[in-house]
């Protein structure tokens, strides 16, 4: 009964048109408990749910990438107990998910500053990338403690160290936390919220964006297959690199 489900569910889709890589920014969850008369960490609990509800259905559309922004570091100036129940959240996930993205073939990456986290979930989340790094099927990378101008800066600062590489948007692209991942094809954010927070700002420059007024927790499968096929329904465009204008110019000196 659930591969026939999972076949009828995938039916709703043209299957050779799906995006490579879907990043989704998780937007809601304290306002999923607010309107529920809950405390915030009862929102970042079902956002944990939706979190692994949206990894499995990725993974059974065989879309090879998926970014979930989990921390941001402005996050990271939130209340000391709302960080302790996050922290404690992201324990919990590892360790309970880590044998199923074993045994399906997703490999683990993170972005971001992970020397900002406790101790602990350093020495927790290298484990688990250690544990993953033979998956071949999926790559499901979390930002944590993750800024996009943050990463430019750092991503600069490499450069300046070994500047006798020419820089091009390929070698810079190479100096990012994201080398070796392809850009997103679709950014999702949900919540309502019709903004990019500082999340992958050099590698959605020709990204299709879609925004969403549902709250993450309340995110699923059926939300996750409209977004589809919105970007289905989409014709993709994209500019020049940089280095192909300057090829233009000299042409046309």
């Amino acid at each position: 009964m659930r591969k026939k489900n999972r076949k009828l569910w995938r039916s709703e889709l043209d299957l050779k048109n799906l995006p490579r890589h879907i990043a989704i920014i998780m937007d809601g969850n304290g306002r999923w408990a607010k309107r529920r008369g809950l405390n915030r960490i009862y929102g970042h609990r079902a956002g944990v749910k939706a979190t692994k509800r949206v990894v499995r259905a990725v993974r059974q559309l065989e879309i090879p990438y998926l970014t979930l922004f989990a921390l941001s570091t402005e996050n990271l100036q939130r209340p000391k107990k709302e960080l302790n129940a996050l922290f404690d959240l992201l324990r919990q996930y590892i360790n309970t998910e880590l044998d199923e993205l074993v045994e399906h073939g997703i490999r683990l990456k993170t972005i971001g500053r992970l020397e900002l986290l406790p101790p602990d979930i350093q020495e927790l989340v290298r484990f688990a990338l250690k544990r993953t790094r033979k998956g071949k099927d999926m790559t499901l990378t979390i930002a944590l403690a993750y800024g996009a101008r943050d990463e430019i800066i750092r991503a600069t600062e490499k450069y300046a160290q070994n500047p006798r590489v020419k820089l091009t948007e390929k070698t810079f692209a190479q100096l990012l936390d994201t080398e070796g991942i392809p850009e997103p094809d679709l950014l999702i954010r949900t919540g309502g919220e019709m903004r990019v927070s500082n999340f992958l700002l050099w590698q959605i420059a020709y990204t299709e964006l879609y925004f969403t007024r549902t709250l993450w927790p309340d995110f699923g499968r059926s939300h996750l297959v409209r977004a589809l096929r919105e970007y289905q329904r989409r014709e993709r465009r994209f500019g020049l690199t940089s280095e192909q204008i300057q090829r233009k110019a000299s042409k046309n000196r």
